[in-house]
């Protein structure tokens, strides 16, 4: 739960003064919707019965039948659900990236409902829920594909939809508080530590591989950013951070099934690959404002191809292509792309629905005078 405002106070960090409180609310506000959303319907639509290999049924809608008795499981069935529940609100949290300091708050409540029912919950029960790519074998130990491709290309298509803030490309939009970017941070970081060990649902050796492994690879991510971003400049500790969560990002998905030499690799590969893409959204002008796309869209889709690549039967019972397993890369790869283009789609077309019958975004004086006075009605400094 701790990741979910740390997203808050990371992208608040980079957004001007006038929209921090926005920013950072944003993310406390996808908490509670998810929360509400997910004991409703989201659980049940997840890990409901399967239908047709694409949405769990409503069996447990309202959380009918879900029991406090751990019966002969490690943990009570309940305690599964809020589990769950903290991966859908981080998600919907990061998915904010895409309308900084432009997005109506009212429409934001709509089109973030819409997205965990029509986009995330069927993504998690693919993969988690028994649907089509975990029958198939696609493997995502953490989230790489449920929650970061699912944002990552979610936020790609939302920017798309809602367009550029107002003035950019023409005056400079300085970040309004670095300091604020590192703290959160360091929230993600530290709380990726249960986001990935958690994901063995035990306190066991597979727990404590990926607690290792996650930080290695954060590690390396995080002074791979640093090294690219000093060739081009000065190393920002802007670009440092973004670097430990593009590796946090990566290994995600591959947390349960590699090793620590893996990791090093998955890492700082995911530095190098979302600085460039980073780079790449800047060149061609485009406005996924806190760069969800270039760090959990690419960080996250990297991460599940080279779950298939490095995955050892070391670490636990699943050979990846490296120990000559095809079928494993090829259904990694099959899910990730299938994941991509779901995200991608689907978001558009909610977003364009939102867009068309609300409006996504302020009016130009609103977005002028910022969204904490517009919106809320306070100011984050006097």
């Amino acid at each position: 739960m701790l990741m979910t405002p740390g997203v808050g106070f990371f992208y608040g960090g980079m957004v001007r003064r006038k929209n921090l409180i926005s920013m950072i609310a944003l993310s406390f506000i996808a908490f509670a919707l998810a929360s509400v959303q997910w004991v409703v319907a989201g659980y049940s639509l997840s890990f409901g019965p399967d239908i047709g290999g694409f949405i769990g049924g409503l069996d447990f809608f309202g959380l009918a039948g879900i029991g406090m008795d751990a019966g002969e499981g490690t943990y009570p069935p309940v305690l599964f659900v809020m589990w769950q529940l903290v991966f859908a609100a981080v998600a919907l949290a990061i998915l904010t990236s895409a309308v900084a300091e432009r997005v109506k708050l009212s429409s934001f409540l709509v089109l973030g409902l819409l997205w965990t029912t029509l986009v995330y919950d069927p993504l998690a029960h693919w993969v988690w829920g028994g649907g089509w790519a975990m029958s198939m074998g696609a493997l995502d130990f953490a989230g790489g594909t449920v929650v970061h491709i699912s944002s990552g290309f979610g936020a790609l298509a939302l920017a798309l939809v809602i367009g550029k803030r107002v003035g950019y490309g023409k005056h400079s939009f300085e970040p309004t508080n670095i300091p604020m970017t590192l703290l959160g941070a360091g929230l993600l970081w530290f709380g990726w530590f249960g986001f990935n060990s958690g994901s063995a649902l035990a306190a066991d050796g597979l727990a404590s591989n990926a607690f290792l492994v996650t930080n290695t690879a954060a590690a390396i991510g995080a002074l791979a950013w640093l090294a690219a971003s000093w060739i081009h400049g000065k190393p920002s500790s802007l670009g440092f951070v973004s670097g430990g969560i593009a590796g946090l990002v990566a290994i995600t998905p591959a947390a349960g099934y590699v090793g620590v030499p893996a990791s090093l690799v998955i890492g700082a590969v995911a530095g190098l690959l979302c600085y460039g893409c980073m780079l790449l959204r800047l060149r061609v002008g485009f406005d996924e404002s806190l760069d969800a796309w270039a760090i959990h869209g690419m960080g996250g889709l990297w991460g599940a191809i080279a779950t298939g690549i490095f995955a050892s039967t070391a670490i636990n019972k699943y050979p990846g292509l490296l120990e000559g397993n095809v079928q494993q890369f090829i259904n990694n790869l099959l899910g990730a792309g299938a994941a991509v283009v779901y995200a991608f789609g689907v978001t558009f077309v909610l977003a364009w629905v939102v867009n068309k019958v609300m409006g996504l975004r302020v009016t130009e004086d609103e977005e002028y005078v910022g969204l904490d006075i517009a919106q809320h009605g306070e100011r984050a400094n006097s």
